[in-house]
């Protein structure tokens, strides 16, 4: 209607029904309203209506733009959480982005909901083969073997009185298997009772809980957060590759870079090639040999079932995990001497030569017992005690250490006597 025929203010304003002094600052404003409307999310938006919080929107718009040119997920409760962390970042302890917000910005900015993966056209995502041939090896020959991570899952079902209830795993590892992240566990129950009175902070594991037991958007942000803060104190930048799913942030961390693997059946992340396998093959290992009449107690408890798992975790070789990541080629390290079906085989020699190491021992062990005994000859004879009372005395002392330990470390001495114990029984 500008751009027509010259009609004075006062008729444009009987038009619309909008008093002169209105049509005057339209007209003044003329290029920035256009300007501002062509920018717009919405061009149907007849209001410009800005939010309270400008700063914050403008930081999140920002961070939308760069993951969405990234092809990263930015759904409605990731992008909840990453306003949640911008506005501690920024100072803002009154914002409060929850739904209501999220809804009006979204609005505001023409922000559709993302189309699931299945629903994204070929051309939007880059093909698995493309991506492992192209981006991948310029993504490790930026990083030393002990500087690439992978992360994934794995669920358990509890035993005993809780069995059927479901236990997640985060398992965090490295590429030469120097470094193995201590374990994150999402159980459904928020405060067992088997946890009350231990000193949760200097755990070799930590726990959350979240319903059905998963790792929530919010839980994986959080261990992101935390595994970041670790990498700072070590004085590392490091290489994060882990698969993409709507309960994985995307966060632009200062000592973390994020890299998620395009979804395809021929790429298998590290994790999944053995480590989560043999994993639970130790552990299962560790429940069989429960033995609850010698330790005076029922079914294991979320408590004993935590301790077997950092033990069953500590019992994953390092050559293993790197293995794994050569197989699945997230290593520098080229591939080809790994043969076919190596991994699995890989896995059989390390359970062999572990029983084989178990036999030595057992032998070593029962000399020490022998000259042991020989030697209280000579003082004065106590009586040997009984095994219930050993596993009673383990207990007591796992006790103390779950109240009072001051390191996780302890907990790598203690585990060391309780399988020693279990060798001296055995044998």
């Amino acid at each position: 209607m500008l751009e027509g025929p010259k009609v004075s203010q006062s008729e444009l304003a009987k038009r619309f029904g909008v008093s002169q002094p209105q049509i005057c600052r339209i007209i003044k404003n003329r290029e920035r309203i256009l300007s501002e409307w062509h920018r717009s999310g919405d061009p149907e938006r007849k209001r410009k209506r800005e939010g309270k919080d400008a700063t914050l929107e403008a930081a999140l718009l920002r961070w939308v733009e760069g993951a969405r040119s990234a092809d990263l997920p930015v759904g409605g409760p990731l992008l909840q959480i990453k306003a949640k962390h911008l506005a501690e970042a920024l100072g803002q302890t009154d914002a409060e982005p929850g739904g209501s917000w999220l809804a009006r910005f979204e609005s505001r900015h023409g922000l559709a909901p993302e189309k699931p993966l299945a629903e994204k056209g070929d051309t939007e995502q880059p093909t698995s083969e493309r991506w492992a041939s192209t981006v991948l090896p310029a993504l490790l020959r930026s990083y030393a073997p002990s500087e690439i991570y992978s992360c994934g899952e794995m669920g358990i079902l509890l035993p005993g009185e809780s069995a059927g209830d479901r236990l997640t795993l985060l398992l965090c590892a490295n590429a030469d298997g120097s470094e193995k992240v201590p374990l994150r566990a999402v159980g459904e129950s928020p405060r067992p009772h088997c946890l009350r009175g231990v000193n949760l902070g200097q755990m070799p594991w930590s726990y959350r809980a979240s319903s059905a037991a998963g790792v929530t958007a919010p839980l994986f942000a959080e261990w992101l957060r935390e595994f970041d803060e670790g990498m700072r104190r070590q004085g590392k930048s490091v290489l994060l590759l882990l698969a993409k799913r709507e309960a994985r942030p995307y966060l632009q961390l200062p000592n973390v870079r994020m890299v998620f693997v395009p979804p395809a059946a021929t790429l298998a992340l590290p994790l999944d090639c053995g480590v989560t396998g043999n994993l639970k093959g130790y552990y299962r290992r560790r429940l069989l040999r429960w033995q609850p009449a010698e330790r005076g107690a029922g079914h294991p408890t979320l408590l004993d079932v935590l301790h077997m798992l950092v033990q069953a975790w500590g019992d994953v070789s390092p050559a293993l995990i790197a293995g794994c990541f050569r197989a699945a080629g997230f290593s520098p390290e080229a591939i080809a001497d790994v043969p076919a079906g190596g991994l699995l085989g890989r896995e059989q020699l390390e359970r062999r030569g572990l029983r084989d190491e178990e036999l030595e021992r057992n032998g070593e062990l029962g000399d020490a017992d022998r000259n042991g005994e020989e030697a209280g000859e000579l003082a004065a004879e106590r009586p040997c005690p009984s095994e219930r009372e050993v596993w009673a005395s383990l207990a007591t002392l796992r006790r103390y250490l779950e109240c009072r330990a001051t390191s996780p470390d302890l907990f790598q001495a203690f585990y060391e006597l309780e399988d020693a114990v279990h060798l001296v029984s055995a044998g």
